[in-house]
C-alpha cells in the first residue's frame, strides 16, 4: 500500500524537508530589527528584504543540516515524534540534503555580500559565524545540541544576533536598546528548542543525545518553557518601567513612550494557553505545541515591532 510520502513530488518533498512552518519565527527577529532602525529613522527597504531573506535562508539550511546530520548520529529513527525527516524516510539521499544544505547557505552567502557592502565587514563575520552555528548544531566534531549547549546557541544566534544584525545592516551602529530588544526574541526562539526537545526526551536518551532537556528532565524542562516566555514578557515591562517616556539607553531615538512595548502583552493569552498545553502534555502531541509557540513568536515580533513604531507613527 502506497504511504503518502511516496506520492509525494520532488519539489514537495525539498519544501518537506525546509521546514516551512519554522520560517515566521525566522523573520520575527529581523522584523523587530527593522523597526528599530524605523524609530532611529534609518531604516532601508533593500538592507531589510536582504536581511529577511538571508535569515530565512539561514533556517533553512539549518533545518536541511539537523535533517541529514540527525540521520547519520543515529538520531532519527522510525520512532520519532516530530514532523517528517526526508533523510530519515528515504525520500532524498543523505548526499542530496547535503548538497541541498551547501546551496542554500551559498545563496545566504550572496545576500551576506550585499549586506557587506551595505554596513561593512562585522556582517560577513556574522554571517559566517551564524552559517557555522547552524551546521555545527548537529554537525562536525562536536555538535553541541548533542551537549546540551543549543538552547544557549539558538539564544544566541537566533536572538541576539538575528535582531542586533538585523538592526546594524541599517545603522551600522549598535545600542543598548537594540540588545534589550533582542532578548524577548532570543527567550521565544529558544522556547521553541525547548518543546522540541521536551517531545523528543525519551528518544534523545535512547540516542545517546544529551541535550539540555535530557539532562534536566520532564519537569523542569517545562518549567524551562515557563522561564522562557516570562522572559519575553517581563522584558518590554522592564523596558517600559526603566523609561517610560523613551527607549532605555537612548540612541534609537526617544519618539514617544516606551509603554507602546507592552502592545506585545496582548499575544498574552496565547502564551498562557501554550504553557498549560505543554504542562500537561508530552511526546507527539506537543507538535501543536511547538507549532504554537513558532506562531506565537511572530505575533509576539510584530506587535514588539509596532511597539517600537507606532509612536515615530503618530510624531512622537
Amino acid at each position: 500500500m502506497q504511504s503518502d510520502s511516496d506520492s509525494l513530488s520532488k519539489s514537495q518533498v525539498w519544501l518537506l524537508a525546509a521546514r516551512p512552518k519554522t520560517l515566521p519565527a525566522a523573520a520575527a527577529p529581523v522584523v523587530v530589527g527593522a523597526a528599530l532602525a524605523w524609530r532611529a529613522g534609518q531604516f532601508r527597504w533593500d538592507a531589510a528584504l536582504a536581511a529577511l531573506l538571508a535569515a530565512l535562508l539561514l533556517q533553512i539550511g539549518a533545518n536541511l543540516a539537523n535533517d541529514v546530520f540527525d540521520y547519520h548520529r543515529g538520531a532519527d529513527t522510525h520512532q520519532r515524534l516530530g514532523p517528517l525527516r526526508v533523510t530519515q524516510a528515504g525520500l532524498l539521499t543523505p548526499g542530496q540534503v547535503l548538497a541541498g544544505m551547501w546551496v542554500v547557505f551559498g545563496l545566504a552567502a550572496v545576500l551576506g555580500v550585499y549586506l557587506t557592502w551595505l554596513a561593512g565587514w562585522p556582517v560577513m563575520a556574522i554571517g559566517l559565524a551564524s552559517i557555522l552555528a547552524a551546521i555545527a548544531y548537529t554537525g562536525g566534531p562536536f555538535p553541541f545540541g548533542y551537549y546540551g549547549l543549543g538552547d544557549l546557541f539558538v539564544f544566541i544566534f537566533f536572538g541576539l544576533v538575528a535582531v542586533c544584525g538585523s538592526f546594524y545592516v541599517h545603522t551600522r551602529s549598535l545600542n543598548w536598546a537594540a540588545f534589550w530588544s533582542a532578548l524577548p526574541m532570543g527567550f521565544l526562539i529558544t522556547a521553541i528548542l525547548v518543546v522540541n526537545n521536551l517531545r523528543d526526551l525519551h528518544n534523545d536518551r535512547a540516542a545517546g543525545k544529551r541535550t539540555l532537556a535530557v539532562r534536566l528532565g520532564e519537569q523542569r524542562t517545562r518549567w524551562q518553557y515557563l522561564a522562557c516566555l516570562a522572559g519575553a514578557y517581563l522584558t518590554p515591562l522592564g523596558m517600559a518601567a526603566a523609561n517610560p517616556s523613551g527607549l532605555p539607553f537612548v540612541g534609537v531615538g526617544a519618539a514617544g513612550s516606551s509603554l507602546w512595548l507592552l502592545l506585545s502583552w496582548l499575544s498574552l493569552p496565547m502564551g498562557i494557553s501554550l504553557v498549560r498545553f505543554v504542562w500537561t502534555t508530552s511526546g507527539k502531541p506537543l507538535n501543536q505545541a511547538l507549532a504554537g509557540t513558532g506562531r506565537l513568536t511572530l505575533i509576539y515580533g510584530v506587535l514588539f515591532a509596532l511597539g517600537l513604531i507606532v509612536p515615530v507613527l503618530l510624531g512622537g
